[in-house]
């Protein structure tokens, strides 16, 4: 079986990242019993805890796991949509060449690519998805920390790139940088814009 989750779609900084983990099927019980669930239910102190013990009960059961990422600027090129596409592409050749007989998206769309399902709530319903949701989650946070330090005015340790008061107050104040994903509309956020 294979699981895939993504953090950072709703994001209007950084990355987009997507994880699929591959697990055979008889130790699904067993990887339930780490206590995997939906990483938004999580802290992040369990979320860094759980990501370790994912990847050591992938190694020793003989699964693996797979994170791709999309930059902001590959997001403002190509679009979401086709990151997602693209990522989940990938993802399905990785699981393939791994053995998965079931490829299991949490959502609504497989964005067209044949020999994925999708299940609503994904997150909370399949300890796998879960377990993705986690990785994703794990990379896209690590990487707003590095961000934070790059651009300490955003706030990027505590928004993670979400749009939060602060952080629309702070591009209104300082423009937007870099890593902020343009193609998001972000110029009503500036001087003489929306919160003016």
């Amino acid at each position: 079986m294979c699981g895939i989750d993504e953090a950072g779609r709703g994001c209007v900084a950084g990355s987009l990242f997507i994880s699929g983990i591959v697990l055979e099927s008889r130790f699904y019980k067993d990887f339930e019993n780490l206590g995997v669930r939906d990483s938004k239910s999580l802290s992040e102190k369990r979320r860094n805890e759980l990501e370790i013990d994912i990847q050591r009960f992938l190694k020793v059961h003989n699964g693996d796991f797979k994170t791709l990422s999309f930059s902001a600027k590959d997001i403002d090129s190509k679009g979401l949509s086709s990151c997602l596409r693209e990522g989940l592409e990938e993802i399905y050749r990785f699981a393939k060449y791994m053995g998965a007989d079931e490829i299991i998206f949490d959502g609504n769309t497989s964005f067209g690519i044949s020999g994925i399902k999708t299940l609503i709530k994904g997150d909370s319903k399949n300890a796998i998805i879960a377990g993705a949701s986690i990785l994703a989650k794990c990379s896209k946070d690590r990487e707003m920390l590095e961000l934070h330090e790059r651009f300490p005015q955003f706030d990027f340790k505590h928004n993670k790139g979400y749009l939060s008061k602060t952080h629309r107050d702070m591009i209104r104040k300082y423009g937007l940088c870099d890593v902020h994903r343009v193609s998001y509309d972000l110029g009503k956020y500036l001087e003489g814009g929306l919160w003016d």
